[in-house]
């Protein structure tokens, strides 16, 4: 189903440092689609709220900002009304501010109605973790994204150290394990396999291999 206009969504969801947002992008890149990061949603809402002196516990303004983002995404870069933020909304103020925006219910709706708003000609790829369950329900195609807790923490410290940062590979263990749990078992949107989405299991595979076998999916329901 491409639903919508015609328009196509490719779903990518999966827990957190399993690799779906370089997968994504890539993908997207390939296709010529649009892209969507959900998660980046949350985190901007913060930064613009930050940014407007409005305090992360008034629900009604932080509706009103997630409401009215104005956001781009393009070239591994993201934009907030004009202004790059990649590094801003990469910020640990913009991460704590992230898990304080996003428990209330009229901010999660209003950035569900952004995130339908990416959907546009020729296609798009979203990456998150209900993209397939909540926000794109008629995708067409879902691929349900993974890779060990080990592997995946191997990845974020060689990211974190690349960077400059000083990181723990067992504290990253157990910071996704305790993300895992709490992504499965939040009230609204758990993150969740579907059953006609597919599993990619990245833990011994390279992006490039995971990137392809995305493409190949896409390719294989939609002949040229």
């Amino acid at each position: 189903m491409n639903g919508q206009g015609g328009i196509p969504v490719i779903a990518i969801d999966g827990p957190s440092a399993s690799g779906k947002g370089t997968v994504a992008a890539r993908v997207a890149a390939a296709l010529g689609f649009h892209l969507l990061d959900s998660g980046a949603l949350y985190r901007l809402t913060a930064v613009a709220a930050i940014k407007a002196g409005v305090a992360l516990d008034d629900e009604a303004a932080l509706t009103q900002i997630a409401a009215g983002l104005d956001v781009r995404f393009a070239d591994g870069a993201t934009w907030l009304a004009g202004e790059e933020v990649s590094d801003a909304m990469r910020s640990e103020a913009a991460s704590v501010g992230a898990s304080k925006v996003a428990v209330f219910g009229g901010v999660r709706a209003a950035l569900l109605g952004r995130q339908r708003a990416f959907r546009q000609a020729p296609g798009l790829v979203g990456d998150g973790r209900d993209m397939g369950s909540v926000v794109f329900p008629d995708a067409a195609l879902k691929v349900f994204l993974t890779a060990s807790v080990e592997i995946r923490a191997e990845r974020r410290y060689k990211q974190l150290i690349e960077k400059g940062v000083s990181a723990n590979l067992e504290s990253l263990s157990q910071d996704l394990r305790e993300r895992d749990e709490r992504d499965r078992n939040r009230a609204h949107a758990p993150l969740v396999q579907l059953p006609d989405a597919l599993l990619l299991d990245t833990s011994s595979m390279s992006a490039d291999a995971a990137v392809r076998f995305v493409l190949d999916a896409w390719r294989e329901r939609n002949p040229q």
